[in-house]
């Protein structure tokens, strides 16, 4: 199976009502190790790759991969840029073969944003490929990023932005957070108001710090995508740690890049099987 379209896999997910996991990938073990998880389970999900990522794997060496890992897929899996930090970095991945962005100017002021999410749709979907915004801002620490403003969205101002931007998928703030040091405090009543207001499904990033059972209630308020980046990362820098404490001459680098995969897949196929439970 190729990449899937971002549209394509919405629609699936929404005629079987899946929530799709959108994992966050850094090199090649974690590219393959997401696409065997996902295999394993049997259901959908993105393989993601943020801005900050890129420093170390181009759009086009990140396409080749995931085309390559899912070559022999049997469930629909999409590329996707997870916050996109700038129009030419949404520029390049859509010329790459991603076939989902996201555009994160979530940052800026209200009317900057939708500026920026709007000049990011009109390229993308010259090319058919579906954009995630972003409305609100998220604590946490993400690899080496740290935010520490905390916006939750406002409802009031949903409609308008998405009418005004055209963006097919909104992420939102409820008391998600990125990364593992802080505990998030989802506000499921906001999540419902938002998905009453919102014309498109709606996204959560933090996945991995967020309760099961909150996720699998979200499904009820639009809930289309959940990203997860922290749990992965973990598994996969585990296995090296590990062994380095266990033997201090560890060289293997071939045999550990192996566990590595296989580690990282296992907990892929547990969260993704999870959430759609």
């Amino acid at each position: 199976m190729k990449i899937v379209n971002g549209f394509d896999l919405m629609k699936y997910a929404k005629d079987n009502h899946y929530i799709l996991p959108a994992f966050n990938t850094t090199n090649l073990e974690m590219t393959y190790a997401i696409a065997k998880g996902l295999n394993q389970a049997g259901l959908p999900g993105y393989i993601q790759i943020s801005s900050n990522n890129l420093r170390l794997s181009s759009p086009d060496t990140i396409t080749y991969l995931t085309r390559d890992a899912v070559k022999d897929s049997d469930v629909p899996i999409g590329l996707h840029l997870d916050h996109g930090k700038s129009y030419e970095h949404v520029k390049a991945c859509v010329d790459a073969g991603f076939t989902s962005i996201m555009i994160d100017a979530s940052h800026l002021p209200f009317e900057e944003n939708i500026k920026e999410v709007k000049r990011a749709v009109e390229y993308c979907h010259f090319y058919g490929v579906p954009v995630e915004a972003e409305l609100g801002a998220l604590q946490g620490k993400e690899e080496d990023i740290v935010n520490e403003a905390d916006s939750k969205t406002d409802p009031g101002m949903v409609a308008d932005f998405v009418e005004r931007t055209g963006c097919d998928l909104l992420a939102v703030s409820v008391g998600n957070v990125h990364g593992l040091d802080l505990t998030p405090k989802v506000d499921l009543p906001l999540l419902d108001e938002i998905s009453k207001v919102s014309p498109v499904p709606l996204v959560m990033h933090g996945g991995s710090g967020i309760p099961f059972e909150t996720i699998q209630k979200a499904r009820e308020f639009n809930l289309l995508k959940v990203n997860y980046g922290s749990d992965l990362r973990k598994a996969f820098i585990s296995t090296f740690g590990e062994a380095y404490v266990q033997n201090q001459n560890e060289v293997n680098v071939i045999g550990l890049s192996i566990q590595s995969i296989e580690n990282v897949s296992k907990k892929a196929a547990e969260l993704v099987s999870i959430i759609n439970e």
